[in-house]
């Protein structure tokens, strides 16, 4: 069952978030905290999250916020983590969130959806293709973080 994010899902949220920082090698990057997040989600509404459950437990989320493309003049989404545990994988659960965001992007009148994928990430890529995804190889991204 695939649904809005709850406060009360924000620990079981924050736990896949360190399992996803810790499958792209990149707990050391991982500065936020459950308090900041649910703020974020629920407070002041800087992005959506969904959850997907199985047997009753959270087993996978997504999460996105609101980006803008000035090329087709609509709103879009930035799709920043989708996630489902290892054991879960390669039943669907993958599929059926990204299909349900791709809903959400057409009822609302969203324009596009973009995110990012590792380079080495294979299994990932190939999922993404699989759904319709172009992996634009002729872009990078650029960050500066602030404290």
């Amino acid at each position: 069952m695939i649904r809005p994010a709850e406060r009360t899902d924000i620990p079981r949220i924050w736990a896949l978030i360190q399992e996803l920082a810790d499958y792209e090698r990149l707990t050391h990057a991982v500065t936020g905290n459950a308090v900041l997040l649910e703020r974020h989600i629920f407070d002041e509404t800087r992005c959506l999250v969904f959850v997907i459950e199985a047997d009753g437990e959270v087993v996978g989320y997504l999460l996105s916020f609101p980006i803008y493309s000035t090329f087709r003049t609509l709103p879009a989404l930035w799709l920043e983590d989708l996630y489902v545990t290892p054991a879960m994988r390669g039943k669907g659960y993958g599929k059926a969130l990204l299909m349900h965001l791709f809903q959400y992007c057409r009822d609302n009148g969203l324009g596009r959806l973009d995110w990012s994928v590792l380079d080495w990430n294979e299994p990932s890529i190939k999922f993404y293709q699989a759904m319709g995804a172009d992996v634009m190889p002729d872009w990078r991204i650029c960050r500066v973080s602030f404290e």
